[in-house]
């Protein structure tokens, strides 16, 4: 019973929560699409790290690598890893620990990088936003001048963080997920940063023209809700704003995030809960926005990134999304209209934490194992 309370109190909140209406469209479960037969490319191991999270690529082709228990490397596209020194202490344990790692739109010129963690805290830890400078000398790295500029509220919580970092395309706010920490019923209230998209300054305050700014605290950070654990947030080549999560048992998402809508986590769902107990289907409540793409049985989707290189032009304007649970890649087409689909999945024969595409168009990928390997792939010859 207690999940079935959790829902209705939801919706409850929902009410106070002055949910927007909808945009219908049809929703496609893309798990009855069958795996691609052959892989276009070849994958080439180039380093290994110890539950490898997050990759963000710098102007000069390295590349920053964080891992879950607390490192992070600067690596170079050879493999070179130097270890970066001040790294912020997390709390580690199931999803959390150091998550997100991403160059400032303004990188070349400040040196700044922001990264997401989970700090520890009563009540198991908080997700936490930080900046600080990558600074080098001598062959050695590391963050320097480090200054929390946002940290979720209420603190506290389980697993399912989120924590992605996206930059708009202007470069002058920033996005971060952050996931409902298996407290369902906070995605619904906008009183609570958690179980949201926020949209943020670049030093970490409220834009004036987010959706409930003139409400102030946490409403003022808040650009949609409605939703479970999203580990993947990426901006399109048209500069709209995709987003992916984990449903509970089925219903894993991509999102098309518009401003102010509710995506309606957990009243509904194209999953159901653990224990059993069914949710209603995202048809039946024409109110929140349903998922583009859903996934039942699940991926577990994580990272997300749009492609726009040379070395794979028939790639061009498709987004790929990594699998945990499905140990895959995935290839996003999209249909110019707000329309999605599955255009492919490898199997790759292990857990996919997180894609990246370098400035030559390589497809980079990590796994998400105590030996985890960052692969580089280019096409098959």
């Amino acid at each position: 019973m207690r999940n079935a309370v959790r829902i209705t109190l939801a919706a409850t909140i929902i009410g106070s929560a002055a949910a927007l209406p909808s945009l219908a469209r049809a929703e496609v479960n893309a798990a009855t699409s069958p795996a691609s037969a052959s892989r276009p490319f070849k994958a080439t191991t180039i380093a290994r790290f110890d539950t490898p999270w997050a990759i963000a690529f710098l102007p000069d082709g390295r590349m920053l690598v964080t891992e879950k228990g607390g490192r992070l490397f600067l690596v170079t596209p050879a493999g070179a890893k130097t270890e970066v020194a001040g790294v912020p202490r997390a709390q580690v344990g199931g999803q959390n620990g150091l998550l997100d790692i991403a160059a400032s739109p303004g990188f070349a010129r400040d040196g700044l990088v922001y990264l997401s963690y989970v700090e520890p805290s009563s009540g198991g830890g908080t997700l936490a936003l930080a900046r600080a400078k990558l600074t080098e000398a001598d062959g050695k790295a590391r963050l320097s001048d480090l200054d929390v500029i946002w940290r979720a509220s209420p603190k506290g919580g389980g697993g399912q963080p989120g924590g992605i970092i996206a930059f708009d395309p202007d470069g002058r706010h920033l996005f971060l997920s952050s996931g409902d920490r298996m407290e369902p019923e906070t995605a619904q209230n906008a009183d609570s940063n958690l179980g949201k998209i926020l949209r943020l300054n670049l030093d970490g305050s409220a834009p004036a023209d987010n959706p409930m700014a003139a409400q102030g605290g946490v409403r003022a950070q808040i650009w949609s809700l409605g939703h479970r654990n999203p580990y993947g947030l990426a901006f399109a080549p048209d500069g709209s704003l995709w987003e992916n999560e984990m449903g509970p048992r089925g219903g894993d998402e991509l999102n098309l995030i518009r401003r102010g809508l509710n995506y309606g986590w957990p009243v509904v769902s194209n999953g159901d809960n653990y224990s059993g107990v069914p949710i209603p289907r995202h048809r039946t409540r024409p109110e929140f926005e349903a998922p583009v793409v859903y996934w039942t049985p699940i991926i577990a989707p994580a990272g997300l990134a749009f492609y726009s290189g040379k070395l794979f032009p028939q790639w061009r304007g498709s987004a790929f999304i990594g699998a945990l649970g499905g140990e895959a890649l995935v290839r996003i087409a999209f249909d110019g209209k707000n329309g999605a689909r599955q255009a492919d999945r490898w199997d790759m024969g292990a857990r996919i934490r997180d894609v990246a595409v370098d400035r030559d168009g390589a497809l980079w990928l990590i796994e998400d194992d105590s030996d985890g390997r960052l692969l580089r792939l280019t096409p098959a010859k």
